[in-house]
């Protein structure tokens, strides 16, 4: 996953925009404002907060696990052997065709652990997975390093990151009689420093895909 602002978001707000300007020549001209309607509107902040995107909702084979994604991205599917439902990975691509994040539901997971030293951007607890075993799974966007070499990471973690050293973060949720991970795909050194981590975060790209993982949810099964 490229690090950089992604065009196919960006583009469809600066449409957006060009569309209103245009909108805005056209449209007849109404009364003068009252003096009191000029007063609010000098002091009421003006928005600067894009419209949120079209989303879409991608449910697993076995019905239980669900998330959000933008509308002109898409999942490809990849199951295991033996049943779908048994075990599965969705692979999420942007509307240019780059893999962005990879999300596995299924019964089977290795964790791994080692000692870092953790720099943390921002962290959340997951709303849909809140009535799952603990460690609560949490939205997490962190920087482990280890022999001063970072690996950047956007996932679920099993626990609220904290920064400091400690041990790299279990990605393992357990949801019903299974377990979840959910990793966003970052290319090898996608970032120069934290501030362009930060950067990144606070656009389209880093936006979209912060709001899938706070989005995922699981359903326990209904009896028979």
């Amino acid at each position: 996953m490229r690090p950089a602002f992604r065009a196919p978001v960006v583009s469809v707000l600066a449409a957006a925009a060009a569309a209103l300007s245009l909108a805005g020549c056209g449209a007849m001209v109404s009364a003068a404002p009252s003096s009191s309607s000029l007063a609010a509107s000098a002091t009421a902040p003006a928005s600067s907060a894009p419209a949120p995107a079209e989303l879409k909702t991608y449910t697993f084979p076995n019905g239980h696990v669900s998330f959000k994604y933008p509308a002109d991205w898409k999942v490809e599917l990849f199951t295991g052997a033996g049943s779908p439902s048994d075990s599965a990975t969705a692979t999420v691509v942007d509307a240019s065709g780059t893999e962005q994040a990879t999300l596995y539901s299924g019964r089977v997971a290795d964790g791994v652990s080692h000692p870092v030293t953790r720099t943390v951007y921002e962290s959340a607890p997951v709303p849909g997975l809140a009535a799952q075993p603990a460690p609560a799974a949490h939205y997490a966007f962190y920087a482990d390093r280890m022999d001063s070499s970072a690996t950047y990471r956007m996932h679920l973690a099993a626990g609220a990151p904290e920064s400091g050293q400690g041990s790299a973060l279990d990605g393992i949720i357990r949801a019903g009689d299974g377990v979840i991970l959910a990793d966003v795909k970052f290319i090898e050194k996608p970032f120069a420093n934290d501030a362009a981590a930060k950067s990144w975060l606070a656009g389209a790209e880093g936006q979209a895909l912060k709001a899938l993982l706070l989005s995922i949810s699981y359903s326990s099964p209904t009896a028979p």
